[in-house]
């Protein structure tokens, strides 16, 4: 059919071209787009210990993070929530108390380095899983363990998805894409 055994090799190689250029394409896509969005524990400008605080004195994690069951986001505690405590609470010697202190006097905030990561395509509305039963512990972990936050779940579409699955609740796109 072709006289140049060139173009015949071409066309008969084609179909393994370009499919090696789609596994390609989809391996790079995978490792930018889809890639799994957990992080390494970042530093905190204030160390928080959630070992004391969950743990020891077994907070509600809605004792500080109060958005959470009302409001879509969860939301950082403000400085005055911290205070309510912190102004009779005061170890001695503890430098972290002193530089939550400080920030109080000096009437700044605390710049808190975000844990828990999603693609800025997702919303998720913290306030309907609480309200649906479940314990923050099913996505962030067993924080009242850790002595530097963590973000433990890959919190990708696919574990939302499956988690969707098998609680029936909705997978229709616009539930989390809006």
């Amino acid at each position: 059919m072709f006289r140049n055994p060139y173009v015949a090799y071409g066309v008969l190689a084609s179909p393994g071209i370009l499919l090696v250029v789609g596994i390609a394409t989809f391996l790079i896509l995978q490792r930018t787009l889809l890639a799994p969005t957990a992080q390494a524990a970042p530093d905190q400008p204030i160390d928080f210990p959630h070992t004391v605080h969950a743990g020891m004195l077994e907070l509600d994690c809605t004792f500080c993070h109060r958005a959470a069951s009302e409001e879509p986001h969860a939301g950082l505690p403000a400085l005055e929530q911290c205070m309510f405590c912190h102004t009779a609470v005061q170890p001695e010697d503890n430098e972290q108390i002193g530089l939550l202190l400080e920030a109080w006097n000096n009437y700044e905030g605390v710049e808190w380095e975000r844990v828990h990561q999603l693609p800025d395509h997702v919303q998720f509305v913290h306030e309907a899983h609480i309200n649906a039963g479940f314990e923050c512990s099913t996505c962030h972990g067993d924080v009242e363990e850790m002595e530097k936050i963590k973000q433990v779940r890959d919190l990708r579409m696919d574990d939302c998805v499956e988690c969707h699955l098998d609680n029936e609740a909705p997978i229709d796109c616009t539930t989390c894409h809006y």
